[in-house]
């Protein structure tokens, strides 16, 4: 009987730690479809302040056709790609729900490098013969969110 008592036990233990392995992955990953929706720039604009943002996104050209975290998060490593979007994605979080959110987004020091270094990754060919420690959007102004209507001349 004692054995018997301890069997039932240690099956009900092994059944709670597979049940809250489950949950825990479950809620790390999210529901199906989450993680791929969570990338798209809807998303995104589901705070307020990424309005204006968004509208200008999908006024620049061929750029419309890539999606945020393209030029946002860092794409030549999976680990990289998905520890910045849980960063990111925090921060943006708790600045939302507290009410810390800036008037005027600006990107990070952190996020210039990445948008830099994805503007490389993507134009490499034409890039390759210029000086790359200038940023991109020094000189293609219209490709920055905010001064994408009409074109900037300063």
């Amino acid at each position: 009987m004692g054995d018997s008592k301890k069997g039932r036990i240690g099956l009900y233990v092994v059944s709670v730690l597979a049940a809250g392995i489950l949950v825990s992955l479950f809620l790390a990953l999210g529901p199906p479809q989450l993680l791929a929706k969570s990338e798209t720039p809807l998303f995104c604009t589901g705070c307020h302040v990424m309005e204006s943002e968004y509208d200008a996104w999908s006024h620049t050209g061929a750029h419309r056709r890539e999606m945020c975290v393209d030029c946002h998060l860092p794409n030549n490593n999976t680990i990289l790609h998905y520890t910045w979007k849980t960063i990111d994605g925090m921060k943006d979080t708790l600045a939302f729900y507290s009410g810390k959110v800036p008037d005027r987004i600006t990107i990070s020091e952190h996020g210039k490098e990445v948008v830099q270094r994805n503007c490389i990754r993507c134009h490499e060919a034409t890039v390759s013969h210029i000086n790359q420690d200038r940023l991109c959007w020094d000189c293609h102004r219209r490709h920055s969110h905010r001064r994408s209507g009409a074109i900037m001349t300063l």
